[in-house]
């Protein structure tokens, strides 16, 4: 089937101005761009007054379970996002050895990854994606191999250094993976059992990653207090692995911490001066979003979540996590020292009894339940089962805009699901053009869109997407540029945006006038020579 669009203003995806244009689509592929005659067997689009751009690339997203129950992925196509990449922050969905599918779903519970809507049987990255294939998504799926996950199947949860034998064994697995369809690695040094690991674990994994071109896409060990040693740390890892280093949502959390930006800056510049390949990701708002066990003290996350529970029961481990989280531990991100208490929210939770929670910070947590602030999370994370995300505001705008200049740089959403997400989830990609484009003009439509797409294509190594040009995959995002908008906000997130005339996805025309209509051509996108295709 060939797709005639016409008259349409094309931003290429490059960061080029934009020019006026028609575009063909035949099949899956984009055929022709230019002035083109419109014949009998052509389904035409006019798009006079429109911007035709590449489909958006989300590079770091959580549908991994998202996408078994409902392969729509609505929050991401109806905001013109046509490619993601899963499997973050070294904790997913697999590989999942049989012995420890209760304990795992309990700790992917704490960031809303846990379901009893699907099949939990998959311990491979290829046994994951065949279901991900099954499922038609409507759009293109990616998904990282987790470090975790590798350490989990090695061996098990413990806080130790592998043995020369176990790590032999992670080398092998992250072969494995990558052979099965991962696109890369990714680690959540913050996060259990990630957390556990030394700088020469991740260089054996990162070197295996080099040999098929994929990143090392870290959530890296501090955002806050030790990030310069952080960043060296990552930035060795590099250096010593050949691996191309891609940061999750790169920022410096606290005022306390807010000096070291330049010096951070400087370290990435370093790097590229020495050839080490360096990007990263970051979402355009102040605030973040994780699992509420996040402001534990790291200790109490030793074993997994049933653990930490009994932890939390015990009234004199209580007062040492309070003391530990006043005081501080070296090396730790203490979210609520960064922060503040009356900075952290509830923004979801699993059962109804406890829904009242929702929107407090943990200051009116307390008050709301007649107890400290500290003691009111720790009962309804008990109460909850690890089952809570938050969200924390750790920045100004203009540490945002910082990060967001610079060349390294593309979007991305990091959206958690649940029943009150980050409202970055729905609308992530809009909110950029609408405050950063339209309103504050720190960019123009062809940066913000370059950003979006052929940034982040080229970071990740994506071939055929991410760029308007014949011969590239045709997925396509249409939008009026003077109305599109976020409409997702904190206090109602689940909101999709404005102004998405029309997306495409391998040629599929999937959204129409701001609805969804049903395409499902998503695909499972692979390494190949070196890129993801």
């Amino acid at each position: 089937m060939s797709i005639l669009i016409k008259n349409g203003s094309i931003i290429d995806g490059t960061g080029k101005p934009r020019y006026k244009s028609d575009i063909l689509l035949v099949q899956d592929k984009i055929a022709a761009i230019g002035k083109i005659e419109e014949t009998p067997e052509m389904s035409c689009f006019d798009a006079h007054g429109l911007i035709i751009s590449p489909g958006f690339i989300d590079t770091h997203s959580h549908s991994d379970i998202e996408v078994l129950k409902d392969g729509r992925v609505l929050p991401k196509i109806m905001q013109g996002i046509t490619t993601e990449i899963m499997g973050q922050d070294g904790i997913s969905v697999a590989p999942l050895p049989e012995q420890y599918i209760s304990t795992w779903r309990h700790n992917l519970a704490g960031i809303g990854e846990d379901s009893e809507e699907i099949d939990w049987h998959h311990h491979t990255t290829a046994e994951y994606l065949a279901k991900v294939k099954k499922v038609q998504p409507s759009i293109n799926e990616c998904y990282l191999v987790p470090h975790g996950n590798i350490r989990m199947e090695a061996m098990g949860l413990e806080n130790r250094t592998p043995s020369g034998e176990e790590l032999k064994q992670m080398t092998r697995i992250a072969r494995r993976e990558m052979e099965g369809g991962a696109v890369g690695i990714s680690s959540g040094l913050i996060y259990l059992p990630c957390l556990y690991s030394k700088k020469e674990e991740l260089i054996s994994l990162c070197k295996v990653i080099a040999e098929y071109q994929g990143c090392f896409v870290v959530h890296q060990r501090s955002e806050a207090d030790t990030i310069i040693d952080s960043m060296k740390e990552i930035i060795d890892v590099a250096r010593k692995s050949g691996v191309q280093l891609h940061i999750s949502h790169f920022k410096v959390c606290g005022k306390n911490n807010w000096g070291y930006i330049s010096d951070a800056l400087k370290l990435i510049d370093k790097a590229e001066e020495e050839g080490i390949h360096v990007s990263f990701d970051q979402t355009p708002y102040t605030a973040g979003s994780t699992m509420m066990s996040a402001i534990l003290p790291p200790w109490v996350m030793e074993g997994g979540t049933s653990n930490a529970l009994q932890r939390l029961s015990n009234p004199s481990l209580r007062k040492k996590m309070i003391e530990d989280i006043y005081h501080g531990l070296p090396g730790w991100d203490n979210f609520i020292g960064f922060a503040g208490l009356d900075q952290i929210y509830v923004s979801s939770i699993k059962s109804e009894r406890n829904r009242d929670a929702v929107g407090l910070n943990l200051i009116e947590l307390g008050k709301k339940r007649g107890l400290d602030p500290y003691n009111a999370i720790f009962d309804l994370l008990c109460e909850e089962e690890n089952d809570i995300r938050m969200i924390d505001i750790y920045c100004k705008e203009q540490h945002v805009l910082t990060f967001m200049k610079r060349q390294e740089m593309n979007l991305s959403t990091d959206g958690l699901y649940g029943s009150h997400p980050h409202p970055r989830l729905y609308g992530a990609f809009p909110y950029m053009i609408r405050k950063y484009v339209h309103e504050k003009e720190v960019f123009s439509l062809e940066e913000a869109i370059n950003k979006m797409t052929g940034k982040a294509a080229e970071s990740f190594r994506i071939k055929e997407r991410g760029i308007l040009a014949p011969g590239k995959a045709a997925d396509l995002t249409i939008f009026d540029e003077k109305q599109i908008c976020d409409t997702s906000t904190f206090d109602n997130p689940c909101q999709y945006p404005k102004g998405i005339r029309q997306v495409y996805v391998n040629g599929v025309l999937t959204v129409d006038k701001g609805q969804y209509v049903g395409g499902r051509a998503g695909r499972v996108l692979t390494k190949k020579n070196g890129y993801i295709v």
